[in-house]
């Protein structure tokens, strides 16, 4: 049986494309973890991954803001505290990576270890601190992994990429992989801070005078602005807690453009401190929330995209996306990452794979359309279906649609994993509305919906007659004909007909609009 595209392997080789030094085997497993270790203008940050796969998945986060972009433009120098704070959280980094047992980490510096004078000492420093070698950005080099940060975390994508730090903004056109006219500008909320002397209203100028000559500008227009960066998730995140917004996960959270613009020249014009949610924000990000909030603005005013997407992932996953092979670069990250939890947390993670098939052969046959982003995923509901096993049943549904909606997912938007996480609430809770979560049911339109009944109805008949276990679906297909929904039981398996059965599949039909069936094969006589 052809497994759902983009299933994971137990491991395998990399081939390291970064320009970096490679493992001190030469190999990196899978399963062995891998730190990033990013000195920006704004923060010093140390993300530990659980190892080199499609779907990265973080195991240790942690930042420290050392403000090392602040005043580089007005000096020309990085501050002796600023580097005294970067200093020391290396040296932690440096042992934290110990106590994990990491061999693999990469060191990245950008735009304000890259702009000031003492930007080549600071960066020896830096190697003898962290026992690595600290590899200094270029700024057209961060925008490329910036945009391979979306490349990995965001599924076909179409756009500009923006990603704001402390000292520089960097800019790129994407579309799906091509990767084109990548740019940086010294517009960090630290560096216009420092420019505009602490005022938004020459700030504003400077803005405006960077972005309005950009090519990238004219080719903006109705297409995609994906936002990398702590400023701009800060002021996303407040914009989630304004609205009521029932998903509090920030990859892939979408902002109409006329919404983000009107909420910008909110956060422009009133102190911070009077935000909704405000105490969701670090005291230390605040002061750099209005210029975040002014390039943000402006960038809608001048290139007029069609939404503000904002991406959790940028130039480290960018990196990991980087160094691996051809084939893992070509699996779907949802797909590899519900096969990972699939093989975790289900009974029998093969009966995942093969309900896929089941309800390949069920759909294909109700002659409903399905497009190709719908069966992807419906496929990772079928590999998520049974990962709430272990809890108490009167529990199961919540506890699975908790896990799926508030998960790590990448290449999956909000509508999605809400269509992932209602349908396997649908298969434990049953089909009634009134049972499952109707905040989620907002973010799906009627369509999504409907398929997520639907295929929770089908996962409803083919765990009763299987009992999550492997090799039964094969021989047990479920498909409509001539007005009827059968399912088709050989004579062995005849017993399991029983009216509970029967009850489900007689909901599924209800909702499908067919006549439930059961049909037993004959059995075979011998000779």
């Amino acid at each position: 049986m052809e497994k759902p595209a983009g299933s994971v392997d137990s491991q395998g080789a990399i081939r390291d494309r970064s320009g970096m030094p490679q493992h001190p085997q030469g190999r990196l497993r899978v399963g062995e973890p891998i730190a990033i270790i990013d000195i920006g203008s704004n923060s010093v940050r140390l993300v530990a991954y659980e190892g080199l796969t499609r779907a990265p998945t973080p195991i240790f986060n942690e930042k420290v803001l050392a403000g090392l972009g602040r005043g580089v433009l007005s000096t020309g120098r990085l501050s002796e505290d600023a580097m005294a704070k970067a200093l020391a959280a290396l040296a932690r980094f440096r042992a934290l990576c110990q106590v994990m047992g990491i061999t693999d980490s990469r060191v990245l510096a950008t735009a304000a270890a890259r702009d000031a004078s003492n930007g080549p000492a600071f960066l020896a420093e830096c190697e003898r601190v962290s026992g690595c070698q600290v590899h200094l950005l270029s700024g057209k080099r961060e925008a490329k992994l910036s945009a391979l940060g979306i490349v990995s975390g965001i599924w076909k994508p179409d756009g500009i990429v923006g990603d704001m730090g402390g000292g520089s903004l960097e800019l790129i056109d994407i579309r799906g992989h091509k990767l084109t006219g990548a740019v940086s500008l010294p517009l960090g909320g630290l560096a216009l801070q420092d420019q505009s002397g602490g005022t938004l209203k020459k700030a504003l100028k400077i803005v405006r005078k960077a972005l309005e000559d950009q090519p990238l500008i004219q080719n903006a227009k109705g297409r995609a602005f994906y936002a990398i960066g702590g400023t701009w998730r800060a002021l996303a995140r407040l914009h989630m807690k304004q609205r009521g917004y029932p998903l509090h996960v920030m990859h892939n959270y979408v902002i109409p453009a006329r919404d983000a613009e009107d909420f910008a020249r909110l956060v422009e014009r009133v102190e911070a401190e009077t935000l909704v949610s405000i105490e969701t924000v670090s005291a230390q990000r605040r002061p750099l929330l209005g210029y975040g909030a002014l390039v943000l603005d402006q960038f809608i005013k001048l290139a007029r995209p069609s939404e503000i997407v904002v991406s959790a992932l940028g130039v480290r996953e960018g990196l990991l996306y980087e160094m691996l092979d051809d084939d893992k670069r070509t699996q779907d990250p949802l797909i590899a990452m519900a096969s990972e939890l699939n093989v975790l947390r289900s009974r029998a993670p093969d009966h995942g794979v093969e309900l896929c098939a089941w309800t390949d052969r069920f759909m294909q046959s109700t002659g409903l359309d399905e497009t190709q982003d719908e069966r992807r995923l419906r496929h990772a509901g079928c590999l998520l279906a049974d990962i709430g096993w272990r809890a108490h049943p009167d529990y199961r549904g919540e506890q699975s649609l908790n896990i799926i909606a508030h998960a790590g997912f990448i290449g999956i938007d909000h509508p999605g994993r809400a269509f992932l996480a209602l349908a396997v609430a649908y298969r434990h809770m049953g089909l009634s509305d009134d049972d499952v979560s109707p905040r989620l049911r907002e973010l799906v339109s009627t369509r999504m919906l409907d398929r997520a009944r639907i295929l929770g109805a089908a996962m409803r008949v083919a765990y009763l007659v299987s009992a999550a276990s492997p090799g039964v679906l094969p021989r047990a297909p479920m498909v409509c004909a001539h007005g009827l929904l059968d399912l088709d039981l050989p004579a062995d398996l005849a017993p399991l007909a029983g009216d509970r059965v029967f009850n489900r599949l007689k909901q599924l039909a209800r909702i499908i609009g067919r006549t439930p069936n059961i049909s037993i094969a004959p059995v075979q006589k011998a000779g």
